[in-house]
C-alpha cells in the first residue's frame, strides 16, 4: 500500500469514525470465509456496518478526530481488526455474542459508547445489557403512560357515570312532574271551590 493509498484509507475511517457514537473494535481471527460472511450478513441485517481494518490505519484515524481521546483503546490495536459501527448501543455485541454460541471467535476487542470505554472481552455481557435508545424510549413511554392510563380511565368512569346521572334525569323529571301536574287541578279546583264557599 503506497503513502497516498494509506492516506486516503486513513481518510475515509476518519469520516466514517467522525459522528459515530457506537464504536466496536472486535477481532475476526479465527473465522473462516463461511463464518464470517455469515456475520457480515447479519451486521447488515441489524444496521452493523463492519469493516476490517488496519491496526496502526484506524489508529492514525482516530488520533485525528477531535473531541474523544480513543488512546484507551489503543493497546488493543493487535492481530485481525475489524470495527463496527451501530446507532444501536448493544446491538455489535448482542451480534458478537450469538456468534459465540457456536464457537469462540469473534472476540471483543475494544468499545466506545455513551462517552464511555470498555476495554477487553470480558465486558461483553455488560454491554449485551445496556439499553438502547430505543428501548429506554420504550420503557419512558410505558412509564409515563401508566399514570396516563388511570386518569384517562377515571375521567372515562367519571363520564359514564355522569352521562347515567344525566339519562336518569329526564325520567326523573317526568316522575316529578306528573304528582306536579296533578297537584295542580286539584289546587285550581280548590281555587274555585273557595269563592263559592264565600
Amino acid at each position: 500500500m503506497t503513502k497516498e493509498d494509506k492516506v486516503l484509507v486513513i481518510q475515509e475511517l476518519k469520516e466514517v469514525l467522525q459522528d459515530a457514537k457506537v464504536v466496536y473494535v472486535a477481532s475476526l481471527e479465527g473465522m473462516n470465509a463461511a463464518a464470517t460472511s455469515d456475520f457480515r450478513r447479519q451486521a447488515f441485517k441489524q444496521n452493523i456496518s463492519v469493516k476490517v481494518v488496519k491496526n496502526t490505519l484506524l489508529q492514525k484515524a482516530l488520533e485525528q478526530i477531535e473531541g474523544v481521546d480513543y488512546s484507551e483503546m489503543f493497546p488493543t490495536f493487535k492481530g485481525n481488526s475489524a470495527i463496527m459501527i451501530s446507532e444501536t448501543a448493544n446491538a455489535p455485541a448482542k451480534l458478537i455474542q450469538g456468534f459465540r454460541k457456536k464457537a469462540e471467535v469473534p472476540a471483543l476487542k475494544s468499545a466506545y459508547l455513551q462517552e464511555t470505554f470498555y476495554v477487553g472481552d470480558e465486558h461483553l455481557d455488560t454491554l449485551v445489557s445496556i439499553k438502547s435508545r430505543e428501548e429506554m424510549i420504550g420503557e419512558i413511554i410505558t412509564l409515563l403512560q401508566s399514570p396516563l392510563r388511570n386518569v384517562l380511565s377515571a375521567l372515562q368512569n367519571k363520564e359514564d357515570a355522569a352521562g347515567n346521572a344525566e339519562e336518569a334525569t329526564p325520567e326523573e323529571a317526568k316522575a316529578e312532574e306528573t304528582p306536579a301536574a296533578e297537584a295542580a287541578p286539584e289546587a285550581s279546583a280548590e281555587a274555585t271551590d273557595a269563592p263559592s264557599a264565600e
